[in-house]
């Protein structure tokens, strides 16, 4: 048997290859978009992929699972449950089984038993592996998808707060803790592959291992250690992070059919000119992946800040606008990876590309900076009332303590909260260590908020010095 692992790190986003050497075929479960990993890897190991799976509609980045079906004819092995709103619309255009509780399925020697796990979403299912050819003959392991991870359980509350399905979260939580109930039936021994690890935001406490057992979640697992089922809502439903406003369009792509990768126009590479910029800004939006400090010096009006780091996919997300074209600013070196990123959560249409070489070219009259400042010198203007502080974090990371009377607002929800912020009064934006401020800084400056600044270091840096803290 052949178990490969694949990891997104940026999407917290964990798929698998699975195959029969014997048979020379595997099958993958919850593809990414760039399938190419998995075409190569099958390819180096002598097989051949010739099915697809996935344990439920996944909202929080774009599948492969078409792609695959469209490029190799693999079959895809769909989940029947939950009801026909939670059915695949793109499936009747290629060869594809839908699958119920209690069905099984093969993949040359390697037999799959489909269990039924309502909780994080109503279709959602497990896939107990056996490898039939073993003198064994036993299961070896479940793909849990978003039921059981590592440490936690998927959230219920995606469908009623990021796809406007009212009155679902609370249903979908006592789903939960019956599917749970199930699990822990299983022998203790079989392995438990997830499809996140911790960053994610379809739980509030991921771990970072990429695998584990029943019966280590069975004795460490907080979600498997309540009996009383009211208690197990509550818990399950509170402190869960903010659910990416993309969420609800990868729910809805992903269940009519993405939109195959050969079908994305690519974006045209332009010559440094900032004049191009300067244009591209009036047709769309204008991205700048630089690191923040640079793009805190030296910047085209109107340009937003998206630094290319871990965090980049999810911060474009939430603040990109789906129906406007995007521009970017990237050395030439990164740009596949970048757009290979993008379009991982749906943004395809990148019309324009340019390298950040183009502010060496430019003379500073057109070019704009902004001020960062460190806690030491905003602390007696905000003391003294002479700054808007604004504070960009998790509402988790709020409640843990803020600057005394700062506003908050989390940086996703920004775009949509712009009109409650003063535009004649100086703003101080802060994070936990001054990025996502500086994101924020650049939105804000796009949207013609003059007068705004970063916070260096952030609130980390705020408390290190010692400043008061609001809690």
């Amino acid at each position: 048997m052949l178990l490969k692992y694949f990891y997104d790190d940026k999407l917290a986003q964990a798929s698998y290859l699975v195959g029969c050497q014997a048979a020379g075929e595997a099958i993958v479960i919850d593809p990414a978009r760039d399938i190419e990993q998995y075409v190569q890897t099958a390819k180096a190991n002598g097989v051949q992929i010739v099915g697809v799976t996935e344990t439920h509609i996944h909202a929080d980045f774009l599948s492969g699972a078409r792609e695959l079906a469209a490029r190799l004819g693999a079959v895809l092995y769909l989940t029947d449950e939950g009801g026909p709103q939670w059915r695949y619309a793109y499936a009747a255009g290629y060869s594809h089984r839908l699958l119920k509780d209690g069905d099984t399925f093969q993949i040359g020697k390697l037999a799959f038993e489909v269990l039924h796990t309502p909780g994080h979403t109503p279709e959602h299912i497990a896939l107990l592996l056996t490898d039939v050819g073993s003198p064994a003959n036993e299961p070896i392991g479940i793909f849990t998808g978003d039921f059981v991870f590592v440490g936690d359980v998927g959230r219920p509350d995606l469908l009623e707060k990021a796809a406007n399905v009212s009155g679902s979260a609370e249903e979908l939580a006592r789903q939960m803790f019956h599917s749970l109930t199930r699990f822990k039936q299983l022998p203790d021994y079989l392995q438990v592959w997830p499809g996140h690890g911790a960053g994610s935001a379809c739980g509030k406490a991921i771990g970072a291992v990429q695998s584990s057992t029943v019966g280590y979640e069975k004795r460490t697992n907080w979600a498997l250690q309540h009996e009383n089922e009211q208690e197990f809502v509550q818990s399950l439903l509170a402190g869960q992070p903010e659910p990416p406003t993309y969420f609800a369009m990868m729910k809805h792509w992903n269940k009519v059919g993405p939109r195959l990768v050969q079908q994305i126009a690519a974006p045209v590479h332009a010559e440094a000119s900032i004049s191009v910029v300067e244009a591209w800004t009036k047709r769309g939006v204008v991205v700048d992946t630089r690191p923040p400090g640079l793009f805190a010096k030296k910047h085209v009006p109107g340009v937003i800040n998206l630094p290319y780091d871990k965090s980049f996919p999810t911060w474009a997300g939430w603040l990109l606008d789906y129906e406007r074209p995007v521009y970017l600013l990237a050395d030439q070196q990164s740009v596949p990876a970048v757009l290979k990123d993008l379009q991982s959560i749906g943004l395809d249409q990148v019309a324009g590309v340019m390298d950040p070489a183009v502010y060496e070219l430019a003379c500073d009259s057109r070019l704009e900076s902004y001020a960062e400042i460190t806690p030491g010198e905003a602390r007696e203007q905000v003391q003294a009332g002479q700054l808007y502080v604004l504070d960009v974090r998790y509402q988790k990371e709020w409640e843990a303590g803020a600057i005394p009377g700062a506003k908050h607002i989390m940086l996703g929800y920004l775009p949509e909260r712009m009109q409650e912020l003063p535009r004649d009064t100086p703003i101080l934006v802060q994070c936990k260590s001054g990025r996502r401020s500086a994101v924020a800084v650049s939105l804000l400056r796009a949207n013609g908020f003059s007068r705004v600044q970063n916070l260096l270091g952030g609130f980390d840096e705020w408390a290190r010095q010692g400043f008061p803290i609001a809690r």
